[in-house]
C-alpha cells in the first residue's frame, strides 16, 4: 500500500520543513528508475556538497519469515542495503538516504543519523532544541499507528451466518 506511505512519510519529514517535497509531485520527475518505481521524496535546497537529499522509507516486520532477523535491527540494515542498492543510478547527481524501521521500533543507523541531522536543521529553522525528539516522537507515533491497523486487519470477523 505504497499511497499510504507518502502521505504518512510527508507527515514525518516535511511537515515542519520547507526544503523538501512529497513524492508523486514534479519534485521526483527524472528519479524514476526503469521499472517506474522512485523514491519516496527529494529536497528542495542541495542537502550536501551542492546535491540535493532523496530518500525513501521501509517499514519492515522483522517476525516475518522473509526479514529472518537475527537480532534487533538487522532487518533494518539488510533493507536499507537492498534499497541503496535499487537506487544506485540516482547517486551520481542525488545524495540517497535509505530509512528502514523495523515494526518494532529500531531504525538502520545510517536512518538513525539523517533523522538527527534533519531534526538539528529544524531545530535551527524553529529555535527550539526538542526537535530532533519531536521528529522521533511523531515516527514512533506512526509506527504504533500501522502496528495496530496491521494487528486489527489480522483478526478478521467471521461472517455471520
Amino acid at each position: 500500500m505504497r499511497w499510504q506511505v507518502i502521505p504518512a512519510n510527508y507527515v514525518v519529514f516535511c511537515n515542519r520543513s520547507n526544503f523538501c517535497h512529497p513524492s508523486g509531485s514534479y519534485a521526483t520527475e527524472g528519479l524514476s528508475r526503469s521499472d517506474g518505481k522512485r523514491p519516496n521524496g527529494l529536497s528542495l535546497v542541495p542537502w550536501e556538497a551542492g546535491k540535493p537529499l532523496t530518500w525513501d522509507v521501509t517499514v519492515i516486520c522483522p517476525l516475518a519469515d522473509s526479514a529472518a532477523a537475527r537480532e534487533a535491527g538487522s532487518a533494518a540494515e539488510e533493507a536499507a542495503t537492498r534499497k541503496t542498492a535499487k537506487y544506485s543510478s540516482i547517486q551520481a547527481h542525488h545524495i540517497f538516504q535509505p530509512v528502514a524501521v523495523e515494526s518494532l521500533g529500531p531504525i538502520n543507523a545510517s536512518g538513525r543519523v539523517f533523522l538527527s541531522k534533519l531534526g538539528g536543521k529544524l531545530a535551527d529553522q524553529s529555535g527550539d532544541d526538542r526537535e530532533i525528539s519531536f521528529l522521533f516522537q511523531r515516527l514512533s507515533v506512526l509506527i504504533q499507528r500501522y502496528n495496530a491497523i496491521l494487528l486489527h486487519d489480522y483478526f478478521v470477523k467471521e461472517e455471520e451466518e
